[in-house]
């Protein structure tokens, strides 16, 4: 019995001795406009997170336009900055000044309203792309984004493509 307990004690402090990448590294914030997490409450978080993903889901079918951030056309750093300026956050207008904006997050915890940011260059891990988080789940993450193919529309982690051209996520909220 004492043991059982004391190997019990000993897995409980092990398991307990975590260390995390960021705990002494500072995330580097870009632009202040975005509000911090420790000012918002969950539900207003998830409220503006909501507001944030309904506003781009309007744009769910529009073509794809480099530059664009209307419903003429839409590229994808365009529909992250246009969604966001709906609730007045401000946001960079590149998805490279994006990428360094906001709090990294593990992909195992992203919320509603994250960014996710993609490498699809052949043989590059530079970023070039990027999705608002519209539904996530363990083991499940869906994104909205503009696409060169097909123009805005929502896509899935899961997926082979994105799931190996996936390089970070970002939380702006």
């Amino acid at each position: 019995m004492q043991k059982s307990l004391l190997i019990l004690l000993c897995l409980f402090c092990f398991s307990a001795c975590k260390s995390t990448k960021n705990a002494s590294k500072p995330s580097k914030r870009t632009y202040k406009s975005a509000p911090t997490r420790s000012t918002n409450t969950s539900s207003t978080y998830e409220t503006t997170a909501e507001s944030i993903i309904d506003y781009a889901k309007t744009f769910d079918g529009v073509k794809y336009k480099y530059g664009g951030t209307t419903k003429k056309g839409m590229d994808c750093s365009g529909l992250v900055v246009t969604s966001f300026k709906k609730e007045a956050i401000q946001l960079p207008r590149t998805t490279s000044q994006l990428a360094v904006t906001g709090d990294w997050v593990d992909v195992k915890e992203v919320k509603k309203g994250d960014l996710l940011f993609f490498a699809t260059n052949k043989n590059s891990r530079n970023v070039n792309h990027v999705g608002i988080v519209t539904e996530s789940r363990t083991g499940f993450v869906e994104f909205i984004h503009a696409s060169t193919s097909r123009g805005v529309m929502i896509s899935e982690l899961s997926e082979k493509y994105w799931y190996f051209a996936f390089v970070q996520a970002r939380r702006i909220l």
